[in-house]
């Protein structure tokens, strides 16, 4: 997203606009001016209005693509929370601190014109002013819903990484629990000591191997019933 200042100058009935770069969003303007719709026949103040009306509207374009990436980082983090869908999260929260800061001036350049005495600015245009007034708070309230939303999408991800590492932890916990009976077992036979009765079982070392299975087996189908796994 790329930046740049308009300016206007009006003396009477002649209006002058300024631009930093080629391109901008006035080619509506521009298409009423040539087919003579209600713009041609106008003062100079209802062209800066409608000039001015052009660049709110944009801003509408510019929040309902920026509305879509925020969708679908949501849809990333729901589905697999990474680094590189953080930083892009973190972009998308700097493009709205961005975009706060070119439309809170620009609502004090509208509050402004609303407030020019005639017969700089036409009553009759003084009404559609208005109109671009609340469109431009309508825009504010916009950005600062997505500011939230993005701030609830970090707190997303973090519960997402959380809920993850839990998964792991989880698996391991089963893992680990699993083994230590076996661990047991084995560690008691495995003692030096010649007063072992059971070592001297001629079928000892299957009895073993099968009441481990057995443990193993018992605590799959306990941890399975209480649904941990």
């Amino acid at each position: 997203m790329s930046y740049e200042q308009l300016s206007f100058i009006k003396k009477g009935n002649v209006l002058i606009t300024f631009q930093e770069k080629k391109g901008d969003v006035f080619d509506g303007v521009r298409r009423r001016l040539k087919e003579g719709k209600g713009i041609r026949n106008r003062s100079a103040d209802y062209v800066m209005y409608a000039l001015m009306d052009a660049v709110v509207d944009y801003y509408f374009v510019i929040l309902e693509v920026f509305g879509e990436q925020l969708e679908e980082v949501e849809s990333f983090l729901l589905e697999n929370p990474d680094k590189s869908t953080l930083n892009r999260l973190h972009l998308l929260r700097r493009e709205t601190l961005n975009i706060r800061r070119s439309i809170y001036p620009l609502r004090e350049v509208v509050s402004s014109f609303e407030k020019i005495e005639e017969p700089m600015v036409a009553k009759e245009v003084k009404v559609f002013i208005r109109d671009l007034y609340d469109h431009t708070i309508q825009v504010i309230d916009t950005v600062e819903v997505f500011r939230e939303i993005a701030s609830g999408l970090l707190d997303l991800y973090m519960n997402s990484v959380s809920n993850k590492m839990n998964e792991v932890m989880k698996v391991l916990t089963i893992i680990a629990t699993i083994f230590i009976p076996l661990t047991f077992i084995v560690g008691v036979y495995g003692m030096n000591f010649d007063n072992i009765p059971e070592l001297h079982f001629q079928n000892g070392y299957f009895i073993v191997w099968g009441l481990m299975v057995f443990l193993f087996v018992g605590m799959l189908f306990y941890f399975k019933n209480k649904k941990w796994f």
